[in-house]
């Protein structure tokens, strides 16, 4: 069984040693490990560091977007580029714990896709409250039951890979569209981090027009998929 690591990067330079050093700790576990380093188009030094740890360690394949697309287009890049049995996902500034890997590899002996979730986060009270707010308003609409959609570490079959269609948004939406297609799916806790090296992406005022933006997509999706003549005709 290989495990593929994929993980979106822009701008953040100074996180890919250290998570170089822990992925390559977690390698350690299994015979057939990769982590795929996705450049999304960075600005600054970003891949000339994969490429020189891509050197020192031979579990990173290297891959790089042309022009800055989005994190969930190079999530779907490194999920295409990815050759292993099991898929895992993660952010690259460090406030996933690689160390909580194995854990969700283990989960997977009984269900299709494992997602973590932030047992005790280390964000700010108004980035809390607001991922609260829309966590909550996502389950309304999408009925996946996912608490912390927002959690970029997750576990999941190979065949799940073709779940995630190639649209904008799809990384905040993961649990619905497995959901979607009848995956079984699991919840365990995992580590947060606080944010040492780099800015945050994302700020409450951005995230919240994009993700009711990339929630009427889902829901588009929802109905397309539903009253496709394929699935209309194994009802």
């Amino acid at each position: 069984m290989k495990i593929s690591v994929v993980i979106p990067f822009y701008n953040e330079e100074a996180n890919i040693a250290q998570l170089a050093e822990e992925l390559n700790a977690v390698a350690d576990k299994y015979d057939k490990f990769e982590a795929v380093f996705v450049d999304d188009g960075s600005s600054d030094g970003t891949w000339d560091e994969i490429k020189k740890h891509a050197k020192k360690f031979t579990m990173i394949t290297p891959l790089q977007m042309p022009v800055n697309s989005g994190q969930s287009a190079a999530m779907l890049a490194g999920l295409n580029r990815a050759s292993g049995d099991i898929m895992v996902t993660m952010d690259g500034d460090l406030q996933n714990d690689p160390a909580d890997i194995p854990k969700l590899i283990d989960a997977m002996e009984e269900t299709d896709v494992v997602c973590g979730y932030r047992g005790n986060r280390k964000d700010s009270r108004s980035k809390l409250i607001a991922s609260r707010i829309g966590n909550t308003v996502r389950n309304w609409f999408t009925k996946d039951g996912a608490r912390d959609t927002g959690c970029s570490l997750k576990a999941f079959k190979r065949k799940c890979v073709a779940d995630l269609p190639p649209v904008e948004g799809v990384h905040r939406f993961m649990p619905a569209y497995f959901k979607l297609h009848e995956r079984s799916v699991k919840e365990v806790c995992v580590n947060h981090r606080k944010r040492i090296h780099g800015e945050s992406k994302y700020t409450n005022l951005k995230r919240l027009p994009r993700t009711l933006f990339d929630l009427m997509g889902f829901c588009w999706y929802r109905k397309r998929l539903i009253h496709s003549p394929a699935t209309s005709d194994s009802r």
